[in-house]
C-alpha cells in the first residue's frame, strides 16, 4: 500500500511540476506593468487589424482586417486590406478590397508586400475562407487602385500564418501548426510540441526548408543581409536563418526574448520591431472568449550577427487600452500597433 501511495505522490508530483513549467514557459508568471514613454495618439475603429505592411518610400501603410471574435461566435464578416496614407496619418484608412479583387470570404491574416514598380506593389496576403481551407492570394496595387492577381493552393499550405515576399514569384511562409487538430493540435498549443514548419516558394515548388519549431508565427526577411527571422511565441524565441541563393536555410541561432513574439517588422534604425503577447495562457482565454481583455508587449531587437544584438522593452500595456497586440511597424515618431480581435488598433507617438 505504501508503495503504490509513494507512486500516486511521485505521478502527482511530476504532474504538478510539469504544469508550474508550462504556465512559467508561457509567461502566467510575468508581472504586467505599464510601460511606454509616449502618448496615445488615436484608437483606430478597424477590428482585428492583425498585420500591417508600411511603404517607406511611398508613404503609405496596408492593414489586414478580420474579425475574428465575429467568427469564433458565430457572426462572420468579410475582412479586408485597408491603406493608410502616412502623409496624414490620423486619417481613417480606406477600404481597398471589393468582390473583384479578391475571395469572397476573405479573411485576411499575415501579409507581404513588395514595390515590383515605380508604380505597382504587389501583395500577398493569408486567407482563411474556411476552417479547413487555407490559401494565399496576391493582389497587385497601382496608383491607389486594388486589382486581383492570382490564388496559391498547395497541400503544403495547410496552416498558414504569415508570409514574406522576396521578389514578385517567391516567398516564405509560416505554417503555425504541424496538426490540423486532435491531441496533436493540442499539444502544440499547451505542451509546445515543435511541429510546425516554414516552406519556401520557388514561383514554380513549394518545398519545406525549416521544421521542428513550437509555432511558427511571424516571418521577415533581410535582403541586405540575407537573414530570415522568424517568430517563434510559443518558445519564446525569434529564430535567425541564412538564406541560399536556392531558397535553402541555415539555421544561425535563437534569440531568447521572454515573450510571446509575433508579427516581425523592420524599422528605418534597422531594427526588428515585434507586436508581442506577453501571457500566452491569458491570451488563450482571451482568444476564446473567456477573458475580456489580454497584455500588450512591444518589443525591438537591434540585431548585429551572431551573438551580437540587444533586446528592448517598448510599450507594455495590461490590455485596458488595446489587447493582444500583434505587430508594431514605426514611421518617423508613429508606432502603429495591431492586435488579433480588438475593435481597435491604436497609433502611439514616441
Amino acid at each position: 500500500m505504501k508503495k503504490i501511495l509513494k507512486v500516486v505522490l511521485g505521478f502527482f508530483l511530476i504532474l504538478v511540476l510539469y504544469v508550474l513549467y508550462i504556465l512559467y514557459t508561457t509567461g502566467s508568471f510575468r508581472e504586467i506593468e505599464n510601460k511606454f514613454a509616449g502618448e496615445v495618439m488615436m484608437k483606430v475603429p478597424i477590428v482585428g487589424a492583425e498585420d500591417m505592411q508600411l511603404s517607406m518610400e511611398d508613404q503609405f501603410m496596408i492593414i489586414s482586417s478580420d474579425d475574428r471574435a465575429g467568427r469564433r461566435d458565430g457572426k462572420p464578416q468579410q475582412g479586408g486590406l485597408y491603406l493608410l496614407d502616412l502623409k496624414n496619418p490620423l486619417a481613417a484608412p480606406r477600404l481597398l478590397t471589393n468582390k473583384n479583387n479578391v475571395s469572397t470570404p476573405f479573411y485576411p491574416h499575415g501579409i507581404s508586400m513588395i514595390k515590383i514598380d515605380s508604380a505597382k506593389y504587389k501583395i500577398y496576403a493569408i486567407n482563411h475562407p474556411d476552417e479547413k481551407v487555407h490559401m494565399i492570394e496576391s493582389c497587385i496595387l497601382e496608383n491607389g487602385v486594388l486589382l486581383e492577381d492570382s490564388i496559391y493552393v498547395d497541400e503544403k499550405i495547410f496552416s498558414p500564418n504569415d508570409i514574406v515576399a522576396i521578389d514578385e514569384n517567391r516567398f516564405y511562409f509560416t505554417n503555425d501548426h504541424g496538426y490540423q487538430g486532435g491531441y496533436g493540435k493540442l499539444a502544440e498549443d499547451y505542451i509546445g510540441l515543435k511541429a510546425s514548419n516554414v516552406i519556401y516558394y520557388d514561383g514554380e515548388n513549394y518545398r519545406e526548408v525549416a521544421s521542428g519549431i513550437a509555432y511558427a508565427n511571424g516571418i521577415n526577411y533581410d535582403p541586405v543581409k540575407a537573414l530570415l527571422f522568424v517568430a517563434s511565441p510559443r518558445d519564446f524565441l525569434v529564430k535567425v536563418f541564412k538564406t541560399e541563393a536556392n531558397g535553402n536555410l541555415t539555421f544561425i541561432e535563437n534569440i531568447d526574448c521572454g515573450t510571446g513574439v509575433d508579427n516581425i517588422e523592420f524599422g528605418e534604425d534597422g531594427k526588428l520591431w515585434i507586436g508581442c503577447h506577453p501571457d500566452l495562457v491569458h491570451f488563450g482565454e482571451y482568444a476564446k472568449g473567456n477573458k475580456d481583455i489580454s497584455p500588450s508587449e512591444i518589443i525591438t531587437i537591434d540585431y548585429r550577427g551572431k551573438g551580437d544584438y540587444t533586446l528592448e522593452q517598448i510599450y507594455m500595456d495590461d490590455g485596458t487600452k488595446m489587447s493582444g497586440s500583434t505587430v508594431a511597424p514605426t514611421y518617423e515618431d508613429l508606432i502603429f500597433v495591431g492586435n488579433v480581435m480588438d475593435k481597435h488598433f491604436l497609433i502611439l507617438k514616441r
